[in-house]
C-alpha cells in the first residue's frame, strides 16, 4: 500500500524542472555594476552564461566616528559661535527651563489638591471600593506625570553650564 502513495510524489519530483532564470549584468554610465533577472530592466545589458560566476562587492568600510571635540569633524566654513553668544543662549535656555519648572510645580500643587479633594468625596454609587479607585486613578496619573516632568526639568537644568 505504501509504494502506491509514494508513486505520485516520485513522478512529481521527476517532472519538476530545475529553477533557473537568465541573469543579466548591467553597467551604468558611472561604472556601477548591477545584476538583474528581469528582462524588461536588462536593456543594453549582457546575458551571463549559466556557468559564469556572479561577482559580489564587499560593503564599504566605515570610518570611525570622530569625537565631538575633534577639529577634523567640522569644516573650516562651519559657523562658530562666540563664547558670549553661547553664554547668552545658555542663559536664555536656563530662564525658559526655570519658568517651565515653576509652571510644573504649580500644576503639581493643583493636582495634589484635586486628588485630596477627590479622595475626601464618596459618591453614592461607589459601594464597591474598586469604583473609588477607578475614579481616583486619572488624578493619580496626572500627579505622577507632573512629578516626572519636574524631575526631567531639574535634570535638564543641572546639565547646563
Amino acid at each position: 500500500m505504501r509504494p502506491l502513495r509514494a508513486l505520485p510524489l516520485i513522478l512529481l519530483l521527476h517532472t519538476a524542472l530545475p529553477a533557473q532564470a537568465a541573469v543579466y549584468k548591467c553597467i551604468d554610465g558611472d561604472g556601477r555594476v548591477t545584476y538583474t533577472n528581469d528582462p524588461s530592466l536588462a536593456r543594453g545589458c549582457k546575458l551571463l552564461d549559466s556557468g559564469q560566476a556572479v561577482s559580489t562587492v564587499p560593503a564599504p568600510v566605515r570610518r570611525p566616528a570622530a569625537s565631538p571635540g575633534s577639529s577634523s569633524s567640522t569644516s573650516p566654513a562651519f559657523p562658530r559661535v562666540s563664547a558670549d553668544d553661547q553664554r547668552a543662549r545658555d542663559d536664555g535656555r536656563r530662564q525658559v527651563l526655570e519658568s517651565e519648572l515653576a509652571t510644573e510645580e504649580k500644576a503639581l500643587a493643583e493636582a495634589e489638591h484635586s486628588l485630596l479633594e477627590q479622595e475626601s468625596i464618596r459618591l453614592g454609587n461607589e459601594r464597591n471600593y474598586q469604583k473609588v479607585l477607578d475614579r481616583l486613578q486619572p488624578f493619580k496619573d496626572k500627579l505622577e506625570l507632573h512629578k516626572r516632568n519636574i524631575e526631567a526639568l531639574r535634570r535638564e537644568i543641572s546639565g547646563l553650564k
